[in-house]
């Protein structure tokens, strides 16, 4: 599956948000600014809010409609919905957990098989984790073990086992848990008009 591969840095400023959590990506401008002070109409805001959701979880726009098609046939609130299925993705619980630094990383260590969850092998960085599975570190690399040493704390619906390397979905995240700066409603303002 094709996956967005630009320069980073450049993508966080045009959308004004750090959305690869690099300390440096926002030096020039400050956080949560656009790019330049033009005012956005009501169209130009709901396309900002979805870009970034999607360059937060490194999805194309083929993926991310499919996500908001089941949100929107789901009976929860549709943004909740999206962000908690987005989150719930293999490859952002691996960055989650500590496994890897970037969720670039993470999704490089899915797809080259060095995770498994509950004891298989797992390579699809989409694969949505159940409450309950584990994933484990399946590889003596030592970048990964030392991202997982040195990350101490996790979202609080993700319970680490360090001497096993491993980490249990426990239940899933709350809306305000999830720890991403967006405007779910705009997001589903957006995809509303389409369909």
């Amino acid at each position: 599956m094709a996956r967005p591969m630009g320069p980073k840095f450049k993508e966080c400023r045009r959308l004004g948000l750090n959305v690869h959590g690099h300390p440096k990506a926002m030096d020039r401008y400050k956080q949560g600014m656009a790019r330049d002070d033009r005012k956005l109409s009501k169209y130009g805001e709901q396309l900002l809010e979805k870009q970034r959701l999607k360059a937060y979880y490194g999805v194309m726009e083929k993926q991310m409609t499919r996500y908001v098609r089941r949100a929107f046939k789901s009976r929860e609130i549709p943004g909740n919905f999206l962000v908690r299925a987005l989150e719930t993705r293999l490859d952002n619980l691996v960055y989650r957990a500590g496994f890897a630094s970037t969720l670039r990383q993470a999704r490089q260590m899915v797809v080259h098989g060095h995770v498994a969850v509950n004891g298989q092998k797992r390579d699809i960085p989409s694969l949505p984790v159940s409450v309950g599975e584990v994933i484990t570190l399946k590889t003596d690399a030592k970048l990964f073990l030392d991202n997982f040493d040195t990350t101490s704390g996790t979202v609080p619906y993700l319970e680490r086992s360090d001497s096993e390397r491993s980490a249990v979905l426990t239940r899933l995240p709350d809306r305000h848990e999830i720890p991403v700066t967006i405007n779910d409603a705009l997001i589903v303002e957006f995809y509303s008009k389409q369909h």
